[in-house]
């Protein structure tokens, strides 16, 4: 069992890569996580929504080599369904058992997915009807796998 966060962008805070990497510890007996991060494609002063779409998908081809056809992909994306804590360990635990062993998260740059990556998802979730900095949704998504873990593992984290 294994994940893999894919990511746009650099964390630039110390404390939250230091909560990151809290969590990528913890899992890593469980069902290790490696963080793969991409620089984000550069954009003009006020861009039309068409530069938008495009730098995005830029984005989103960075992300897709790391892919091969069936590989299980979910998309944090703010038009996404909302899952709980729960759910997401309801979802990993019934997609374990019909054979996947290894999920990829992907969460992309500050104005989100492009087309691209979000037709190639499998399961596109939104963490909150809030909003968050992408940077802050890797520390939200690190801490909620290892919760998802504990869950599935009926271990007393979640409780």
């Amino acid at each position: 069992m294994k994940f893999t966060l894919l990511a746009i962008g650099k964390i630039k805070e110390k404390w939250m890569r230091q909560g990151i990497e809290e969590y990528v510890k913890r899992l890593k007996p469980i069902a290790p996580l490696e963080i793969i991060a991409q620089d984000e494609e550069k954009m003009p002063e006020n861009p039309s929504p068409a530069m938008k779409e495009r730098v995005m998908e830029k984005e989103g081809e960075k992300m897709l080599k790391y892919l091969s056809g069936d590989d299980c992909l979910v998309l944090l994306d703010l038009k996404g369904d909302p899952m709980s804590s729960e759910g997401l360990a309801d979802w990993i635990s019934r997609r374990m058992v019909t054979g996947t062993s290894h999920f990829y998260f992907m969460i992309g740059g500050p104005y989100g997915n492009g087309k691209n990556i979000r037709h190639r998802a499998d399961l596109k979730i939104s963490i909150s009807a809030m909003t968050f900095t992408h940077q802050m949704a890797r520390l939200i998504l690190s801490e909620q796998l290892y919760r998802a873990m504990k869950i599935i593992r009926h271990e007393p984290y979640h409780l």
